[in-house]
């Protein structure tokens, strides 16, 4: 039986293919984000029926009605969290592979798909300084991410020491960790050994005292750092916490998801350097690597290891295993079906070069700290400390809390910007977050003249 749902509409495929040609024509990408919750209840009234509606009116609704009701992750006038701002090559072909639909499960399915992804990923490796060999996959985020690693990273300690079976394991950790490494943790059934941080840092010297003055050092098995944190993009001491890790046969992971990016840095490439000594370690090209979203990478030292963790054994699998050879994105994480997410970055890669991506870096670090110049600058605000690769953090002078809520409420209503406080050593502070490579001086300027 023909359906409609099956058949090629040419005035369907050009409302869609015309609304994706204006959005990716916006220059600059608005903010948006108008509309309260009952309008856009009033904006899905009557949409989804038995029948069906007619294309157009469903896309003119969602056009003017649900997309302003979004803010635009890509302006570059969005400040807060952690923005993204994909290349136009990268959404284009996110286009083509959501066209295609690809399943990057296996190599048996997908073995053009998976090789492309491949050297994307083991460009990210040899820039880590891992081994020839590393490799890994693309996942959905750096949660997965996350939780993939540390799950690879208990299964070998369980494997290494049998005699630690019936003992609880432990991650040493920081408690600037991102939350989805206590998540994962809690998650996987093993307790987080806490190091106390300087300044905000993980450091060897600290993780050495408090290892040194525990009285079960044993059951530490892995030990997590990040580069990069979410809050105040702080790199942590990744030579010397990895050179530990490896002398006493910890495994290191290396949550890179936000800063990892930084690797390509011509500036700030060196506090990467020990990312060589990481058994796992993960970047999200979603943030900044300019890809869209959902797309984070992860890596192993030994992908052989993740596969004996995370490989799905059942009859109807059994000839991906038998005989297709080649690489089966499914093995190395808690996934089985999977988009081909990372086929965007490699065609933008492809394209633009990766001097363009270390350009697109390096701009992000230089609006930072020129942003950190000019808050200085300013009467009414400071530094509440250096810029950390491409976060500043400072204050106000004298507002409070509901003085922060209200100004960052204001700044997106009059869509000047999207900057949102937050929590610093218990203090409610205002925080940009520098990712696109359009954000300018200027549009920071006009910014911190809403606070005097």
């Amino acid at each position: 039986m023909e359906s409609p749902m099956f058949t090629y509409d040419p005035e369907m495929v050009e409302l869609i293919f015309s609304y994706c040609r204006n959005r990716l024509a916006e220059d600059p990408v608005s903010l948006d984000f108008t509309g309260a919750a009952s309008e856009l209840d009033a904006a899905l009234d009557g949409l989804l029926t038995r029948q069906g509606r007619d294309a157009a009116e469903v896309l003119d609704r969602y056009a003017t009605q649900l997309a302003p009701a979004v803010i635009s992750v890509d302006s570059p006038r969005f400040l807060s969290f952690i923005p993204a701002a994909p290349t136009k090559a990268a959404l284009l072909f996110d286009m083509v592979v959501s066209a295609s639909s690809l399943n990057g499960t296996s190599w048996l399915e997908a073995a053009g798909a998976v090789a492309a992804e491949n050297q994307v990923l083991h460009l990210l490796a040899e820039t880590a300084g891992l081994p020839e060999g590393a490799g890994g996959v693309f996942v959905s985020g750096g949660s997965i991410g996350n939780l993939s690693a540390l799950v690879v990273a208990r299964d070998q300690a369980r494997a290494r020491s049998p005699e630690l079976a019936g003992r609880r394991l432990r991650f040493a950790v920081s408690d600037e960790a991102h939350s989805s490494v206590a998540s994962s943790m809690r998650i996987i059934d093993v307790d987080p050994f806490l190091v106390p941080t300087v300044d905000h840092r993980f450091c060897v010297e600290s993780l050495i005292a408090a290892v040194a003055e525990d009285p079960e050092p044993e059951t530490i098995v892995a030990v997590i750092a990040t580069a990069g944190t979410t809050n105040a993009g702080i790199v942590d001491d990744l030579e010397g916490i990895g050179a530990f890790a490896r002398e006493r046969d910890l495994w290191f992971h290396v949550d890179a998801a936000y800063g990892g990016a930084a690797m390509f840095s011509t500036s700030r490439s060196h506090l990467f350097e020990g990312m060589r000594h990481a058994d796992s370690f993960i970047v999200d090209p979603h943030k900044w690597l300019f890809a869209p979203f959902d797309c984070a990478a992860l890596l192993y030292r030994e992908p052989a290891l993740a596969a004996r963790s995370h490989t799905q054994h059942t009859g109807y699998l059994d000839v991906i295993h038998t005989e297709s050879g080649g690489w089966n994105p499914t093995d190395y994480a808690i996934h089985l079906t999977r988009r081909a997410r990372g086929l965007p970055i490699w065609f933008s890669l492809c394209v633009y070069g990766i001097d363009a991506y270390t350009a697109a870096v390096d701009a992000g670090i230089a609006i930072a700290e020129r942003a950190a110049t000019l808050i200085e600058a300013l009467e009414f605000t400071e530094l509440v400390r250096p810029a950390g690769l491409s976060i500043v953090l400072f204050r106000r002078t004298g507002w409070s809390e509901a003085d922060y809520d209200a100004w960052s409420a204001k700044l997106l209503a009059d869509q000047i910007g999207f900057v949102t406080p937050t929590k610093f050593e218990g203090e409610t502070v205002a925080r940009f977050a520098f990712l696109h490579p359009e954000a300018t001086i200027e549009m920071v300027a006009e910014i911190l003249d809403t606070m005097a």
